[in-house]
């Protein structure tokens, strides 16, 4: 939306925001410095200063493409992009004390990968920001955005598991040292397609049939899209074993029903399938093993993590789970301080355990902190969805919206062991150029639709038609024409 004269656009708010976001990033920095080598380098803020410089790149982008974007969200991922890649800088650092190498430059190891994987999910985000001036467009390829979604996902399922399958899940495409998860990709494809497709379908799917205890039920024959959603999710947590991604979609979806209809009903309902196919698939896991056995032997790892037939296998069954409760335990209320933990005893630290190796240095209020930018990423993504104007972008905004808040949610649970655990990666914190680049994605498409929101209606009708007249009176009566 081109910016009209005189109108606030909040960008300088953004500006100091996200240079007091690299701050804090160069404090965890240096803190990790001191605590591991007992002093601080004159080259621990270059990181930092790195990730500012592209950060600002792309503010500058979204000054000239969407200038009344939100000015919180950019800061806000920013931190938590930042601190991850300061997370995982320390990390090397503390692998190359371990066996007594030169402390590696900036762009070397897992935290320079991610430093590399951080430019090109900024530039993919500009890209988007550049090519799409209006989300609405977006809405013109639904139907194909919607069989790019579902190939996605279902990709890693149909290839042998030497190429597809990390730690049980099958989620991956691994070409020798290449990697991609390509259900990163999948959601933002899925919720577009969801989103045209519940614009169009809403006033059937509002239709209710019978109330029960005080709830509007749909029609039995509208329940198609929803059994179709909860099949296909089914199918991922069977053939790609994974149960964070099959609630993610299927979640997505009745979600996203649910926000388009304004009943409660499908949001029962939803629930209702999605947990009944999951005990059933416990259930055959136990009986007939077969596809099902992966699930049951995770829901079994997670109802009793501490039982010494699963504690024993040091990097399988319930160690990485263990592990992870003890360092977040370990770390109290006000953790231990950045780089005075000892995070490398949680394996896959750095992609899936990442919040509990931060849980440990930061500790509960550090988490709790980390927890309240999800929250706000969350909440001014729902504000945009308010405050556009059309039904698509309500639903795309909302849509992804959710999408980040459960993905964060499945990850924690599992971590915490509210849930069993998944295969998902925490957005902006882990290790992994998929996922970033998704997210970055999602993030430039919430700056969009925010954008059309908080922006001033030019050039419609209403804008178009001058000054209100009073309305005319018949012959002098007292009735009057009221045009809406």
């Amino acid at each position: 939306m081109p910016r009209v004269p005189g109108t606030k656009t909040r960008r300088n708010s953004e500006l100091v925001l996200l240079l007091l976001a690299m701050a804090i990033v160069a404090i965890f920095g240096a803190t990790a410095e001191a605590n591991q080598l007992d002093k601080i380098t004159s080259t621990f803020w270059v990181q930092a200063a790195l990730l500012g410089v592209l950060f600002l790149a792309l503010h500058v982008v979204v000054r000239f493409t969407a200038p009344y974007a939100d000015p919180v969200l950019i800061p806000t991922v920013a931190l938590i992009n930042g601190l991850g890649v300061g997370f995982l800088r320390r990390m090397d650092i503390e692998r190359a004390i371990a066996r007594k190498e030169p402390i590696p430059g900036m762009f070397a190891g897992t935290g320079g990968r991610q430093l590399m994987w951080t430019l090109f999910a900024l530039i993919l985000a500009a890209v988007l920001l550049l090519v799409i001036r209006d989300h609405k467009v977006v809405s013109r390829y639904a139907y194909t955005l919607g069989l790019v979604g579902i190939v996605l996902v279902m990709i890693p399922a149909v290839l042998p598991p030497s190429i597809s399958e990390v730690n049980g899940a099958r989620l991956w495409i691994k070409l020798g040292a290449f990697s991609i998860q390509p259900g990163e990709f999948a959601k933002l494809a899925l919720v577009s397609f969801f989103a045209y497709y519940l614009v169009r379908k809403r006033e059937v799917l509002s239709l209710a049939s019978r109330r029960f205890l005080g709830i509007d039920f749909p029609r039995g024959r509208d329940l198609g899209p929803v059994v179709t959603v909860w099949l296909l999710s089914l199918l991922v947590l069977v053939f790609e074993k994974d149960l964070g991604t099959a609630l993610l979609y299927f979640g997505l979806f009745v979600v996203t029903l649910y926000v388009a209809t304004e009943r409660a009903s499908w949001l029962i309902i939803g629930l209702l399938m999605f947990f009944g196919g999951v005990y059933v698939a416990y259930l055959l896991g136990a009986s007939v093993g077969g596809p099902f056995a992966n699930f049951y032997d995770r829901a079994s790892v997670w109802l009793d993590p501490f039982a010494p037939k699963f504690y024993n296998r040091e990097f399988g069954g319930s160690y990485q789970l263990v592990q992870g409760l003890l360092g977040l335990g370990t770390g109290g209320l006000f953790g231990s301080g950045a780089g005075a933990g000892s995070p490398w005893l949680v394996p896959e630290v750095r992609t899936d355990f990442i919040f509990a190796g931060l849980g440990e240095e930061i500790g509960l209020f550090g988490l709790s902190a980390l927890l309240v930018c999800y929250l706000l990423i969350v909440e001014r993504g729902l504000r945009a969805a308010l405050g556009v104007r059309d039904s698509f972008g309500k639903l795309v905004a909302g849509g992804l919206a959710f999408t980040l808040g459960l993905q964060v949610f499945v990850i924690l649970g599992g971590i915490t062991g509210l849930i069993p655990l998944t295969g998902q990666t925490t957005p902006f914190l882990s290790a992994g150029g998929s996922s970033l680049m998704a997210n970055w994605l999602l993030i430039a498409m919430l700056l969009r639709i925010s954008d059309a929101a908080r922006g001033p209606v030019t050039g419609g009708p209403a804008a178009q038609a001058g000054p209100k007249q009073p309305p005319a009176q018949l012959h002098g009566a007292m009735t009057e024409v009221i045009k809406p």
